[in-house]
Parts: structure tokens; C-alpha cells; sequence
């Protein structure tokens, strides 16, 4: 027991060290990327296009803009490292800051991201594991053909379709906003629903199918074989041998899936009105805001790579050899 806990801390140990030079890369690109977004923040910041030359010189000298790329981003780094991305240019005086933003605004969506995750899991799995007992049966054929539905139809469709079927029609769920759970617990499920389904049903039919092809590929094995030729169940050969070994593949579609999810809810929270970050990335990028910009990329960026890392660490509990790797 004592060396499978030092394996596992050594693994975790090592991937944090090599998350290093890739988040100092990745924030260099992202700092280097927004600055050649097209659009003057100064002129935005000064009146927008009746600014006059003098008093955009003066927003410039203010902002900092005036001065070497270099020298801002060594600057910006320095605050980036201590979780201080300033303020948005076009907040007003004495408002939140982006850090206070990105405290209130990222649970919002990262719950609806993790909810379309459970989405996912709840009904792909089961699927893609009921699939994999019958290749090519009465089962499998409906998976098969829900799931290309689920991967062809865009998630805002989807969501046009709930808000009509499930709000309007039916008020069964709210079509817009959202409900703290602090607040209220029951409203707050019902307001993250409609926009989990619409996330998940994508990642649903992603999720599907890698298990019930990781699946197909353990019960082909022979240990799976010799363990249904001595009279163990089905069922039970399936989830004490062939799920394990499928797991593994199912963990990087989940860690994949839920990067994307969040990506995805951008769209979402445009369409069910939530206060989560693709609002304010949305407002940034017609601005443009370009600390909050870098902001939220950052974040997103460093969020995909943590997930990578948790995918990475989930390798060592479900495969032991990878500990050593």
C-alpha cells in the first residue's frame, strides 16, 4: 500500500513540474495573441470614434499603451502569477476587478459544464456499455444512430429546441436567467437543466461511443474470455473486468469533453441569458477589452490543462504501469 501511495505521489510530482513551461509558454502566447486583436482600446476608453487625438494620446499614457510590448508583459506576467489581471478597461471606477469577476462569474459556468458532464456519463456510459454486449443488435443499431443525431446536431439547436418544448410550451423549466444555489437550491437546478442537456448531449454521444468501442476491444480479451467460460455472469464479468480496462479511454474522452463543455457553454449562456464567463468574454471581445480578454483565455487555458493533469493522475489509479511511467 505504501508503494502504490509513493508511486502516485511521484507521478503527481512529476506532471506538475512539466506543467510548468507550458503554462509560461501558454500565457506568453495568450499575451501576445490578444495584443493583435483588431481594434484601439484607447479609442474605446477615450469616446469611441468623436475621441479626439489628444485625449486618446492621454487614455494611452494612462493605460500604460505607450509603452514597450515587452515591458507590459513583463509586468502583466508578474500580476498574471499573483492572480491580478487589473482591471477591465471599460468597467467603471471603483468596480469589481477581473479576478472579482472571475470568482462570481466561473462557478456559474463551470457548474453548467459539469452538470452537461453528468449528463454524459449518466446516459453514454450505460449506452455505450449496453451497445458493446450485442454489436450489431436491435441495441446497438439505435445507439449507433442516436448518437451520430447527437453528434450532428449543434448544441444551440438543441437548445432552441428545450426553450420551446420545455419553457414556453410546457413551463416546466425557466427559459432564461439564473438561480445562485445559495439562493435557492430547487430554482438553481431547474435554471442549469435546460442549458446541461443542451451542452450534453453532444458529449453524450461522444462518451457513447468510446466506451462501447473500449468495451467491445476488453471483451475480446482473453482474460474476459476465460472469465465467461467458467460460468461468471455477464454483467458481472463486464463491470468487475471489461469496464476497468475500458476505462482508461472513457477518462480521456471525459477530460476532453469537459473542455470542450466549457467552450461550448460560451454559446449557451448567450442563449439562456446566464451571467457566466461567455458573457463577459462575448462583451470583451466587442469592446475590445484586452485585459479581460487575456484574462478569461488564460483561465480557460489553465482550466484544460489541469483537466489534462487529472486525466493524467486518473491513468495511475486505473493502470498501475503508469505509475512507473
Amino acid at each position: 500500500m505504501r508503494e502504490c501511495v509513493r508511486l502516485m505521489l511521484a507521478l503527481i510530482a512529476r506532471r506538475l513540474v512539466s506543467l510548468i513551461p507550458i503554462l509560461f509558454l501558454v500565457s506568453t502566447a495568450v499575451f501576445f495573441l490578444t495584443d493583435l486583436v483588431p481594434g484601439d482600446a484607447a479609442v474605446e476608453v477615450a469616446g469611441g470614434a468623436d475621441a479626439t487625438p489628444e485625449r486618446i494620446a492621454e487614455v494611452r499614457t494612462q493605460l500604460g499603451l505607450d509603452r514597450p510590448l515587452l515591458e507590459r508583459y513583463g509586468d502583466w506576467l508578474g500580476d498574471a502569477v499573483q492572480l491580478d489581471f487589473g482591471s477591465s478597461l471599460l468597467g467603471r471606477e471603483g468596480g469589481p476587478t477581473i479576478t472579482e469577476e472571475l470568482g462570481v462569474r466561473l462557478p456559474v459556468t463551470f457548474s453548467i459544464a459539469i452538470a452537461g458532464l453528468f449528463v454524459s456519463v449518466l446516459i453514454g456510459v450505460p449506452l455505450g456499455m449496453l451497445s458493446a454486449i450485442r454489436p450489431g443488435g436491435l441495441i446497438d443499431r439505435a445507439s449507433v444512430t442516436a448518437t451520430s443525431l447527437g453528434l450532428a446536431i449543434p448544441s444551440f439547436v438543441v437548445a432552441l429546441f428545450l426553450i420551446t418544448a420545455f419553457a414556453i410550451d410546457r413551463d416546466w423549466f425557466p427559459a432564461l436567467g439564473y438561480t445562485p444555489f445559495g439562493e435557492n437550491p430547487w430554482e438553481w437546478l431547474r435554471s442549469i437543466t435546460l442549458p446541461a442537456v443542451s451542452i450534453g448531449l453532444f458529449a453524450t454521444a461522444s462518451v457513447a461511443r468510446q466506451v462501447r468501442a473500449a468495451t467491445i476491444d476488453a471483451l475480446q480479451s482473453n482474460y474476459v474470455r476465460t472469465a465467461l467460460s467458467v460460468g461468471t455472469g455477464t454483467g458481472k464479468t463486464i463491470a468487475k473486468y471489461a469496464f476497468k480496462n475500458a476505462a482508461i479511454p472513457a477518462a480521456t474522452v471525459l477530460g476532453l469533453q469537459l473542455s470542450a463543455l466549457l467552450g461550448g457553454v460560451v454559446i449557451i449562456e448567450q442563449i439562456f441569458s446566464i451571467p457566466g464567463i461567455g458573457i463577459y468574454m462575448f462583451r470583451a471581445l466587442s469592446a475590445p477589452d484586452v485585459p479581460v480578454i487575456q484574462a478569461v483565455t488564460l483561465t480557460f487555458v489553465v482550466i484544460h490543462v489541469l483537466v489534462n493533469l487529472a486525466v493524467d493522475i486518473s491513468y495511475g489509479f486505473l493502470n498501475p504501469r503508469v505509475r512507473v511511467s
